[in-house]
């Protein structure tokens, strides 16, 4: 079983720029961003795999980036210019591993005008 803590959320103001982790125990295959706006469902912003290709919704592409650094098993979430819209609780997912997802606790993201 993969056990994934994240971090890094927070509040900045419209422009600014947060990074958040994902540390991931003794795992370093697929993982993902998700994000979860206040009232709506779960969206997916991004996926890099195990050998460091990436992929990225068309909306966050250019200002979202997710840098890995498999030696500390932790996916980042880099994310510039952020919009009040942006404004969501991040959810990095590890899988699928035996047709298994396993998903962090979520951290809070806060844009403001």
């Amino acid at each position: 079983q993969v056990q994934l803590v994240e971090s890094g959320g927070g509040s900045v103001q419209t422009g600014g720029s947060l990074r958040l982790s994902c540390a991931a125990s003794g795992y370093t295959g697929i993982m993902a961003w998700f994000r979860q706006p206040p009232g709506k469902g779960r969206e997916w912003v991004a996926t890099a795999s195990g050998t460091g290709a990436t992929n990225y919704a068309v909306s966050m592409e250019g200002r979202f980036t997710i840098p890995r650094d498999n030696a500390k098993n932790t996916l980042y979430l880099q994310m510039n210019s952020l919009k009040p819209e942006d404004t969501a609780t991040y959810y990095c997912r590890a899988g699928p591993i035996r047709g298994s997802y396993y998903w962090g606790q979520g951290t809070q993201v806060t844009v403001s005008s």
